[in-house]
């Protein structure tokens, strides 16, 4: 068993024991209790692709999912906008947290209203309104409006192009240093409110909204990126966090986690997820 500590422990990615090779520890952790899981979508569920409107789920993953959450509470925790999740996933019976845990929808009670990021339209339409200007000739870059964020892509962008989309996200925290923050991704700049949330913080609440905060369900969080990050440390010592991913990736090499496993591609995924529904 893997030990209990009650914090957050950083470890090399290289050193996360393999989730499916290890099932009989895990079920040891299971043993008389109820998952309760949680999963990003983009690199998790959905390979990451060049352009976001193109992380589109297999009818396997979906499937796998689907089976899942008839079995147990299944919550997807998402940087996307909560309606853009919907739609990609197709499923009703999910519980949906988009843009980073701000926008939380369950099928029993609709809208969770968190009032967390509310006030912040302007400023961030004056985000937007500035990057897609900055932006404009620079080729391969996309500026996505959320409802309490705005993201830059430059996964598209030349090598010598990208400093100056970390100029320009740099200049909007220099002069709105108490009213932004931003969360850096794979090849995405994330700006929101500066507000003391992230997908850590909305993991727990929704543990506790959902009366899932017991001793007999083990939360089980699967990402991928630096954001989920949050959520490994926010379960450490009380829940299982997978990440899910390659070590020598050269996005994510040298990276520190406070995950507990690793899965390594999208078929692992599907296979483990099978292997907790049934």
């Amino acid at each position: 068993m893997r030990e209990k500590v009650g914090k957050k422990m950083s470890k090399s990615m290289g050193d996360l024991p393999h989730a499916l090779a290890n099932q009989g520890e895990l079920e040891q952790e299971f043993s008389g209790k109820e998952p309760a899981v949680f999963l990003d979508y983009d690199g998790t569920l959905t390979p990451i692709v060049d352009r976001p409107e193109d992380a589109t789920i297999s009818d396997a993953m979906r499937e796998a999912v689907r089976e899942l959450a008839g079995r147990c509470p299944v919550c997807v925790v998402s940087g996307r906008d909560r309606k853009v999740v919907q739609e990609l996933m197709g499923l009703d019976e999910l519980i949906v947290a988009g843009s980073h845990g701000f926008d939380i929808w369950s099928p029993e009670g609709g809208n969770i209203r968190l009032g967390v990021g509310e006030g912040s339209e302007e400023l961030l339409e004056e985000v937007k309104a500035r990057l897609e200007s900055g932006t404009e000739s620079i080729q391969g870059s996309l500026v996505e409006p959320k409802k309490t964020s705005v993201a830059i892509h430059y996964r598209l962008v030349s090598e010598d192009e990208r400093p100056e989309i970390e100029r320009l996200v740099n200049g909007l925290l220099e002069e709105y240093p108490d009213d932004l923050k931003v969360t850096p991704g794979k090849m995405v700049y994330e700006i929101q409110p500066k507000i003391d949330w992230d997908k850590g913080k909305a993991v727990l609440y929704l543990l506790e909204a959902l009366e899932l905060d017991r001793e007999d369900v083990v939360p089980i969080y699967l990402g991928d990126d630096v954001t989920d990050e949050d959520a490994f440390g926010a379960l450490a010592g009380r829940g299982v966090g997978i990440f899910v991913g390659h070590a020598d990736d050269p996005e994510v090499a040298g990276r520190e986690t406070a995950a507990d496993y690793v899965l390594n591609t999208m078929q692992e995924v599907e296979r483990f997820l099978g292997t907790l529904a049934r």
